[in-house]
């Protein structure tokens, strides 16, 4: 644990988690990628969810407690990534280094870099956390991290299903988490997206570089902070290419599904790489709209299940007794 991090006085409480009453809503677009389509009703049960994605600070006493190494903190076993570059065979994760001037936003390789030594505890793979960076969301943790800190903490991550729900804040079929179709209403920034053509950070941009601290956005109308931007979250839901197509009626509808069969979910790209790939949901910091408009809570990503990344946390949900997804 950094010892800059005051300590969380209990980081598995429920009191700063959010009673989502559950019901039925339509999920997914048509409007924009097309991995967010089918659009159809379904229906979720109530369930408590964390008002802002786990923290530093929360993540450290987690860690505390127990003795916990992420993934990114690990060498990876060379026999499970067969041709690898030796030099990316070490602990470490994915940072951002942003281009000095404009520049191609689809020429990823020059921005995305693997760092060695990067991990949650030093998010450039340089320097430690410090004071400062507690109440921002914790990032650098695949998949496994965060199922990890939410055992702990007697919770679950939440199904891509009951991640839409509720970032909604019950706005049915609504563009963004909040009311009406602009991304800034009347100029107001309403979450931690990138200000201006992305990759280049012009010196003028009104809105942060990298994580902000949960909550500095309005929250939705559940109460839920940093839904949209901020950082991508993790669902417990294996990756489709598009949703099943469901009932449309306001009646009758199917339980959310639960997607727990990997096989759809491996990347035809990368045929010789057998790892599952979830979804995660709700953008992030590096969300423009000239490159990524994914702060929308129909929005989705593939990540692959033992990636991580600078713009990637989660939150955790906890569902009634007799509930189940």
């Amino acid at each position: 644990m950094s010892a800059v991090l005051a300590p969380y006085a209990d980081a598995t409480a429920a009191s700063d988690m959010i009673w989502i009453r559950g019901g039925p809503f339509l999920m997914g677009s048509e409007r924009h990628y097309p991995e967010e389509g089918t659009v159809r009703r379904v229906r979720v049960d109530g369930f408590f969810m964390d008002r802002a994605p786990v923290t530093n600070r929360r993540f450290a006493a987690f860690v505390e407690a127990t003795g916990y190494r992420t993934v990114a903190e690990r060498d990876p076993d060379p026999a499970a990534y067969p041709g690898a570059d030796p030099s990316l065979l070490q602990a470490g994760s994915i940072v951002f280094d942003p281009p000095a001037g404009p520049a191609d936003p689809r020429a990823r390789g020059r921005w995305w870099r693997f760092q060695p030594g990067a991990s949650w505890r030093r998010p450039d793979g340089v320097h430690p956390l410090e004071e400062a960076q507690a109440d921002h969301p914790v990032v650098h943790v695949a998949h496994a991290d965060a199922a990890a800190f939410a055992a702990w903490a007697g919770c679950v991550l939440p199904t891509e299903a009951e991640w839409e729900f509720a970032a909604r804040g019950g706005l049915e079929g609504a563009e963004f988490g909040w009311e009406g179709s602009e991304l800034t209403p009347g100029g107001r920034r309403m979450a931690n997206t990138w200000d201006g053509p992305f990759p280049f950070r012009a010196a003028n941009s009104a809105a942060e570089f990298g994580t902000s601290p949960v909550g500095r956005y309005p929250a939705n109308g559940f109460g839920l902070v940093d839904t949209i931007g901020n950082v991508w979250e993790w669902t417990d839901d294996f990756w489709r290419d598009r949703h099943e197509a469901g009932a449309q009626r306001s009646c009758c509808m199917a339980s959310a599904p639960h997607v727990t069969d990997p096989s759809a979910s491996f990347d035809p790209t990368q045929p010789g790489v057998r790892i599952p790939r979830k979804v995660l949901k709700g953008g992030s910091h590096m969300c423009a709209p000239n490159y990524c408009r994914r702060y929308r809570p129909a929005a989705r990503h593939a990540e692959m299940v033992d990636s991580a990344a600078g713009h990637v946390g989660f939150r955790c949900i906890r569902r009634e007794a007799g509930t189940a997804p």
